[in-house]
């Protein structure tokens, strides 16, 4: 997935607002969130332990900052973009550099394990409704 260009005057006018989901959010929420910002995504983390995730920061940085304050660990947060208007798989996009950990060995931006993937769909169907 590749995002429209950014022109610098496009980057200066938007707004970001890091908010945690922690019951439910609708894709419909977050489509109006990514036309705010980035245009076709919002970059999210995803706490793998909690059960939450930390939505419509400019950075996964700034989303990762928010969960650490809110009493996540770092080993269970992950970055991903979300593509509201693409559906099943093509929806979730693993690319983050906060998942860059080779201690963890994540050597890559992406989610190196399959079963972290898994948890991670899991836990976005189920804070993110259709409807």
């Amino acid at each position: 997935m590749v995002s429209q260009p950014l022109t610098l005057d496009h980057l200066s006018s938007m707004a970001f607002l890091t908010r945690i989901v922690r019951d439910s959010i609708s894709r419909a929420d977050i489509a109006t969130e990514a036309a705010s910002g980035f245009g076709d995504m919002v970059k999210a983390v995803v706490d793998v332990r909690r059960g939450v995730m930390a939505i419509g920061g400019e950075l996964h940085a700034d989303e990762e900052a928010a969960l650490l304050d809110d009493g996540s660990a770092q080993g269970d947060l992950w970055g991903i973009n979300l593509y509201p208007g693409e559906r099943d798989d093509a929806w979730i996009e693993f690319d983050s550099m906060i998942n860059v950990r080779p201690s963890q060995g994540n050597r890559s931006r992406g989610v190196d394990d399959p079963a972290v993937r898994d948890t991670i769909r899991r836990i976005v169907s189920v804070l993110v409704k259709d409807a």
